[in-house]
């Protein structure tokens, strides 16, 4: 088997190990799938009674932008865990074995996709439930469903470097809250950009996460007869999300790559 092939088995082997956890500590798993149906709840039953998206029923413009914020916050396991490993020495007991260097990393980024899979599951339960609907086809549904998968595993890659530069859970998830949080909320998530004061207008405009939420509406058919919009990330929201997914793994891959080695010679 050539390297490249013993990297991504190396890789999987990492994954496996993470993804047994849900089995041995059932918590991760309930919590995981518990904030994405308080989100949902919240916003529809309590907010959306206060807010209105002129245009469209505010709960199908609402499970866009939660989807958004979960897989977001499910990205955040990468860091913390991988600051977990290295406290609790398992990065040198890794560091022992005859396997890839980067298998812990991608093992770690890959498991992410099925915490976030699991999220987006309940959550699309969630919101058929309080009255949220898909609009279009089965392909166009899978299509938005896979942008926000392949989102989330691009911004682990930022929180593997994070965990692995501050090796503390507790500063990866107080980092991770202030990162995500704005991101989140100056945005087109909850509320329509249009709506938002001049900066934090143009901010929402051009911040990744719009244009995400502007992409899963959009594959969803959940845009109603809201006006086309007219600033370029947002009239492209596909292709502006995958410019972001594209930058983000050029610049943070290597950086976690080095950081890892860095890590694992102290």
């Amino acid at each position: 088997m050539s390297s490249l092939g013993l990297a991504f088995a190396d890789g999987a082997v990492v994954a496996k190990r993470n993804l047994i956890k849900i089995r041995r500590v059932p918590e991760i798993l309930i919590w995981t799938t518990m904030s994405p149906i308080m989100f949902v709840l919240l916003f529809a039953l309590v907010f959306g009674e206060a807010i209105e998206v002129p245009g469209v029923d505010y709960k199908e413009y609402l499970i866009a932008g939660i989807f958004a914020q979960t897989v977001l916050f499910g990205s955040t396991f990468t860091g913390a865990g991988l600051a977990d490993d290295i406290t609790k020495g398992i990065i040198d007991r890794f560091r022992s074995l005859p396997m890839s260097r980067s298998a812990v990393l991608t093992g770690r980024t890959a498991s992410d996709i099925v915490y976030n899979a699991t999220s987006i599951f309940v959550m699309t339960i969630t919101g058929l439930l309080v009255g949220w609907r898909i609009h279009t086809g089965a392909l166009e549904a899978a299509g938005g469903f896979l942008i926000l998968l392949v989102f989330s595993y691009a911004v682990s890659w930022i929180m593997a470097y994070v965990g692995l530069k501050v090796s503390s859970v507790e500063v990866v998830q107080n980092a991770s809250f202030m990162f995500i949080f704005p991101l989140t909320f100056v945005a087109n998530t909850f509320v329509n950009q249009e709506d938002l004061p001049g900066p934090l207008r143009t901010f929402a405009e051009w911040n990744p996460v719009s244009a995400v939420a502007q992409a899963v509406r959009e594959a969803f058919g959940n845009t109603g007869s809201l006006p086309e919009p007219e600033v370029w990330p947002l009239a492209n929201p596909v292709a502006y999300t995958f410019i972001w997914v594209a930058i983000i793994l050029a610049i943070f891959i290597p950086l976690s790559v080095r950081q890892y080695r860095k890590a694992t010679s102290r």
